[in-house]
């Protein structure tokens, strides 16, 4: 370890006063010459002395060098402040970045009783219910699949101007052209930063609260579920409870009920001419919160044909959806939801198309005419926690649809849900469940419904790293 300029001088100075003492002892003198004869302690202490003389020459010189020493530091610290000391490496601050790596693997399996769409085995939708005795197939079949398997990625900057968070995330659950394949598929590619934030995530129409504790995968029929593309403005965030307006990617969807297949309405076209206005208020507490949502839209569509009848039109979709999350006890949590509107159906987790067609016999050039379909959904759940290793979700889901005039007699009119669950969690991050679930398929006219029973097993593995730099 290198002497300091100060540890060095005490040293020097003890050692000249040692030597004074040594010299001013009686019998002891400065001239050799003087002295009388030596005895054996005279020597020995001549002897002692010597010592301390060669002692004093090196710390002179290790005083000589701390002092060149001491120049080279104060130089380096006047042309370096943020690292004085040329020994040691420099120190990079942490600028208070982080990233979090995150997600579980997930296995379903599982009997169904029934039959469904083999695009959907591994969920209930009662939309993908038969619409007809024997559409898909007898009854009785076994699942398997890790379509639920997740990966995601959060980071979280500090500005000038407000932390930046970013989240990507994907699962294996194919949807669309990849309905029914184990493939990636995008959550949410989503940045904020102060009150303002654009990507792809949650729907502020819709609440991701209210989803139960479950294992199946799809969730009750009658909730508002929809990642949207967005761009959001967050004028209010206090804890909880924030307010929130978004301007969304416009899309929707129409049935030609028994019309399907007509020549004159294959060059109707939708038009979308403006991005969905959506917003919500949230007030939470001690005791759960509430959520207060809307959403208004324009729905066009324009009919390119040249023929004897004009099919262009348009419809005005708005929703409200009141959701609530109450702690009954500590245990106990309600997950509630009411959602009532027009042509909002595809916000809805399971509904079929926004738009029906309705007969206009009165308007030999419009004969038939577009209307947006009234949509109910209704959520009702119970969170129950009987220990650090053992929960429970139970609960029942409604969604409603009123059919036009027009529509075919086996269009899906009415879907129920429901499921009772047990979870096990033999150490954290690991969960085992066994889940009974239930799906309902009511048709609009011809008076033939379909019910779903279901037995699933499920085992999850969750996982997730952080960094700060």
């Amino acid at each position: 370890m290198k002497r300091t300029h100060s540890q060095t001088s005490q040293r020097l100075l003890i050692a000249l006063a040692m030597g004074f003492i040594l010299t001013s002892l009686p019998g002891v003198s400065a001239r050799a010459q003087d002295q009388p004869p030596q005895t054996p302690d005279m020597q020995q202490m001549q002897k002692r002395l010597s010592q301390l003389e060669n002692e004093v020459q090196q710390l002179k010189q290790q005083m000589s060098a701390a002092a060149q020493v001491s120049a080279q530091e104060l130089n380096a610290a006047v042309s370096n402040p943020t690292n004085p000391n040329e020994s040691e490496q420099p120190v990079k601050p942490k600028t208070g970045s982080s990233v979090d790596v995150y997600g579980f693997v997930m296995l379903d399996s599982g009997y169904n009783f029934g039959a469904n769409d083999p695009n959907w085995f591994d969920v209930v939708r009662p939309t993908k219910l038969p619409a007809f005795a024997g559409q898909f197939g007898p009854n009785g079949s076994t699942y398997w699949g890790v379509r639920q398997t997740r990966i995601g990625i959060k980071t979280l900057t500090p500005t000038a101007m407000g932390d930046l968070k970013t989240t990507f995330e994907w699962e294996l659950f194919g949807t669309g052209v990849d309905a029914g394949q184990t493939t990636f598929r995008l959550r949410h590619a989503w940045g904020e930063m102060g009150h303002f934030g654009a990507g792809q995530t949650w729907s502020p129409f819709m609440d991701i609260g209210v989803f139960p504790d479950s294992v199946e995968y799809w969730g009750p029929n009658g909730m508002v579920f929809f990642r949207n593309v967005q761009f959001r403005f967050t004028p209010l965030q206090k804890g909880d409870s924030n307010i929130q307006i978004a301007l969304e990617r416009p899309g929707a969807s129409a049935d030609q009920g028994i019309y399907a297949g007509r020549v004159e309405l294959a060059n109707v076209v939708p038009h979308f001419k403006w991005p969905d206005l959506s917003g919500h208020v949230k007030y939470a507490g001690d005791w759960g919160y509430v959520q207060v949502a809307g959403i208004v839209r324009k729905i066009a569509w324009v009919d390119t044909g040249t023929g004897p009848f004009h099919l262009s039109g348009y419809a005005v979709g708005a929703g409200v959806n009141v959701s609530s999350n109450l702690k009954f006890t500590k245990r106990d949590t309600g997950k509630l939801a009411v959602m009532y509107g027009h042509g909002v159906e595809n916000y809805m987790n399971d509904a079929p198309v926004d738009i029906g067609v309705k007969n206009n016999f009165s308007n030999p050039i419009r004969p038939i005419k577009g209307v947006a379909l009234p949509v109910l959904g209704v959520v009702a759940f119970l969170d129950h926690v009987w220990s650090t290793r053992y929960a429970t979700s139970v609960g029942y889901s409604m969604l409603n649809i009123d059919n036009s005039n027009a529509s075919a007699p086996s269009d899906f009119h009415q879907g129920h849900y429901a499921l009772g669950n047990l979870l096990y969690h033999p150490v954290p991050r690991v969960t085992m469940a066994s889940e009974f679930q239930f799906g309902r398929r009511v048709n609009f006219s011809n008076g033939y419904n379909y019910n779903q029973y279901r037995l699933q097993f499920s085992f999850r593995y969750d996982w997730s790293k952080g960094f700060e730099f």
